[in-house]
């Protein structure tokens, strides 16, 4: 079964030996054409460092939700939640990457939380059943979400790799699609069809 289609994809094949960046621009888009925003695109390639901490990282509570909804971070990230709303808040995560739980905390508190796994770290509130949100946690440095009109734009160097594409409404172990993809001096330009 296939996963999802490679609808365009633009550049000549060339030596992978080159080091120079490419541009590479992926659109997400579901099976009925409309592009999916807030979906997760990791491109993996061969012998790619670890991505840097940049923090800091948050997640806040605010409005009686959780913002921002999906969070990036390498692993090794922590991440604080402060609460800025006027009610209390108790954040978990059943997740395989982390399991956590910040028993009930009020406005202008803050606890943080080490992220040491890759993956998707499904978060609630056990007050607040309606919030809901994610922490992706990822151990490549070519990691971003996908924009309203569905898309990410990266510059990597070229070769072989995977591109793998997170949503929560794929229906597949862990909720990510994966394929290969080749990267040329070129670049990439590709547009994928997520079968949910």
């Amino acid at each position: 079964m296939r996963i999802f289609n490679v609808l365009v994809l633009a550049g000549a094949s060339v030596p992978i030996a080159t080091a120079t960046a490419s541009p590479v621009n992926i659109q997400v888009i579901g099976t009925d054409g409309r592009p999916i925003a807030g979906a997760v695109v990791t491109v993996t390639m061969p012998n790619t460092p670890a991505p840097v901490l940049q923090g800091p990282y948050a997640v806040g509570q605010r409005n009686i939700q959780f913002d921002p909804k999906v969070l990036i971070v390498p692993v090794g990230a922590t991440v604080s939640f402060p609460n800025f709303d006027k009610v209390r808040h108790h954040v978990y995560s059943f997740s395989k990457p982390k399991k956590f739980e910040l028993k009930l905390f009020g406005r202008d508190e803050s606890h943080t939380v080490t992220f040491n796994k890759p993956g998707a770290v499904a978060l609630g509130c056990n007050i607040h059943d309606s919030m809901n949100g994610v922490v992706y946690v990822t151990a490549s440095p070519y990691t971003a979400l996908t924009d309203t009109n569905g898309r990410v734009r990266m510059d990597i160097s070229s070769g072989v790799g995977r591109i793998a594409v997170w949503h929560p409404t794929i229906r597949t172990a862990g909720n990510t699609l994966e394929q290969s993809a080749s990267i040329t001096a070129a670049g990439l330009a590709t547009t994928l069809t997520l079968r949910r």
